[in-house]
């Protein structure tokens, strides 16, 4: 039997797990304090669901369930490979989220503001930075087309982020109409651009030479891509610039709005740009998208964007919707790497007891108004208190008979 977890998932020791429970909770009272209400969804969805999502490259990393049974058994007789099976772990928090409001619409205001926080599941190749479980904090907006709810989500999560003194925090962001605008004003037809968009989100890892040898071996005119490769190199780095290429645009006057008021909300205390660039990887979003990063770290701690058509494949009617993720795995990376410190105003102490004394120190404990433990007197004691002095104690008491109950105080 092996010890160690699966590649791609981790075990969290008792102080991790403090660390990890104190960050998802800081969040949600957050996020509960702009008026988000939370909700919780299933880790397993419908297969059918999930693959007709628009999850982009998150439907080549979906962990499939098998059916059961008879079932299965036929399919395999039937050599019905494809069918193999019936459902499949969620690979984010969006598409459960989607099916939720489809289910429960009636009952839901307008706009709902919701949050969810739970592990979503994707196979991918282990690596540093990327598990095949992990944790996701989300706030969705749904039921209104008003960049108000994009300037919400984006104030709140910053704010969020802000409270664990993160430092130096921006907010990159695009809109999916204006890339395609661009990328059909270059000559990609219309039916292509998704595919080209799948690419060009790879930037970041393959650079501008890698861009271009993919959509050659995709099959693009070699004319068309050469001129995506000279945009790609020259980026415009505003909406003026862009709207030299793209002339007006509403799409631009409601990013230029976002980006104002992003910029009158946050204070000087984060920042908000313009990047072409930014993609997103989802096929499902429709509009603004954007990630947000602390300029000390190389990595994204957010994204999200608007995805107005996703629910619409439950309903068969359009409704608008925009959401924000908390990379939390990513968030707790750097918060242990600071040796952040949980907040908490509450002193909690240990009663360490010789075995016959286990009525009177519960006696005890039943007269303290603070949270507790009780541990039997090991023969190792000062390996007790090492680990109690670890895990957040303030100090124990020692019961003894014929002794005062004294409280002995950890040192700071």
């Amino acid at each position: 039997m092996k010890i160690t977890p699966v590649k791609g998932t981790n075990d969290y020791s008792i102080k991790e797990t403090k660390l990890r429970s104190s960050i998802q909770s800081e969040i949600c009272k957050t996020y509960e304090n702009q008026g988000f209400n939370r909700i919780i969804t299933p880790l397993i969805e419908d297969i059918d669901n999930l693959e007709k999502s628009d999850g982009g490259d998150n439907l080549n990393l979906i962990f499939k369930v098998l059916k059961r049974g008879d079932k299965l058994a036929s399919a395999i007789d039937e050599k019905d490979f494809s069918h193999l099976s019936d459902l499949g772990l969620r690979y984010d928090l969006t598409l459960p989220l989607s099916r939720f409001y489809a289910g429960h619409k009636n009952d839901l205001p307008l706009p709902f503001k919701v949050i969810q926080m739970g592990e979503v599941f994707r196979a991918e190749r282990p690596q540093k930075g990327r598990n095949r479980e992990f944790v996701q904090c989300d706030i969705d907006i749904i039921g209104t087309k008003s960049v108000d709810a994009e300037i919400e989500l984006i104030d709140t999560t910053a704010n969020a982020l802000l409270n664990f003194n993160l430092k130096n925090l921006t907010i990159r962001i695009n809109d999916r109409r204006i890339l395609k605008a661009v990328l059909s004003k270059i000559g990609f037809k219309t039916d292509e651009l998704d595919n080209v968009c799948i690419t060009f989100d790879k930037l970041d890892k393959i650079g501008t030479d890698g861009i271009r040898q993919e959509l050659l071996e995709k099959g693009f005119s070699k004319e068309v891509v050469s001129k995506f490769c000279d945009v790609v190199n020259n980026l415009p780095k505003t909406t003026f610039e862009l709207r030299k290429i793209c002339g007006s645009m509403p799409e631009i006057d409601e990013l230029e709005k976002i980006i104002s008021s992003i910029n009158e909300l946050s204070g000087g205390k984060y920042k908000i740009k313009f990047d072409l660039s930014l993609v997103r990887g989802q096929g499902y979003y429709t509009g603004a998208v954007f990630e947000i990063q602390s300029d000390d770290y190389s990595c994204s701690i957010g994204g999200g964007g608007r995805y107005d058509n996703l629910i619409g494949k439950f309903t068969g009617e359009n409704v608008c919707a925009v959401g924000f993720s908390i990379g939390f795995e990513r968030l707790f990376d750097i918060l242990s790497e600071q040796n952040f410190k949980i907040k908490n105003d509450e002193k909690k102490v240990a009663i360490i007891y010789e075995k016959p004394d286990f009525q009177k120190a519960m006696k005890f404990a039943k007269s303290l108004k603070c949270p507790l433990s009780l541990f039997e007197m090991p023969k190792n004691i000062g390996k007790l208190l090492s680990f109690l002095e670890e895990n957040g104690f303030s100090g124990y008491y020692i019961l003894k008979e014929k002794e005062e109950f004294k409280l002995n105080i950890f040192k700071k």
